[in-house]
């Protein structure tokens, strides 16, 4: 795993280059707008267990037949495996936002999901319908301006946002 700037490295030494005034200015602005993509990653992480829980109760709701007998999530140990595991791609989704680099994600979280679930018999699109919908949720705790760092965070949220549309599309 790298986090943004250990990449950008690593690919300049594989050149053979110094980085370019670019990718300097990009390094630059993410020191810049740090602050920021803590706020982002406490603010998230704060409200993990309600986003997980709202997340779930509304994918259940348009999905009633996961829970009912014979669904995915009948059974209380099958509903605790279904929130274990929405919140380990919300965990590994803040770990991409602090690194600024998705290779966490993909390395730990992703890599082989779908395929496990495949296995499993778990139904991949609501799996994605729920990361959707803790999307939503995160975007909204996470880009409400009282009490962070002052400052556009529209390019931090289109990020925000990238990752959890990465995750919803390995599962789907």
């Amino acid at each position: 795993m790298f986090d943004a700037f250990a990449k950008v490295v690593s690919q300049a030494d594989a050149r053979g280059e110094y980085l370019s005034s670019a990718q300097l200015d990009a390094l630059s602005a993410m020191v810049a707008d740090g602050n920021k993509r803590m706020d982002t990653v406490n603010r998230i992480t704060s409200n993990s267990s309600t986003i997980v829980a709202n997340a779930a109760r509304s994918l259940f709701a348009e999905q009633p037949q996961l829970i009912a007998p014979g669904g995915n999530a009948y059974t209380s140990r099958r509903m605790a495996a279904c929130l274990r595991d929405m919140e380990i791609i919300l965990r590994y989704i803040t770990y991409a936002i602090f690194a600024g680099d998705a290779s966490v994600l993909d390395d730990r979280c992703l890599n082989g999901l779908r395929e496990t679930y495949l296995a499993l018999g778990t139904p991949g699109a609501s799996v994605a319908v729920g990361v959707q919908k803790m999307k939503e949720a995160a975007l909204a705790i996470a880009n409400d301006p009282n009490g962070v760092t002052y400052g556009d965070c529209s390019s931090l949220m289109a990020e925000v946002s990238s990752y959890f549309d990465k995750a919803a599309a390995a599962v789907a």
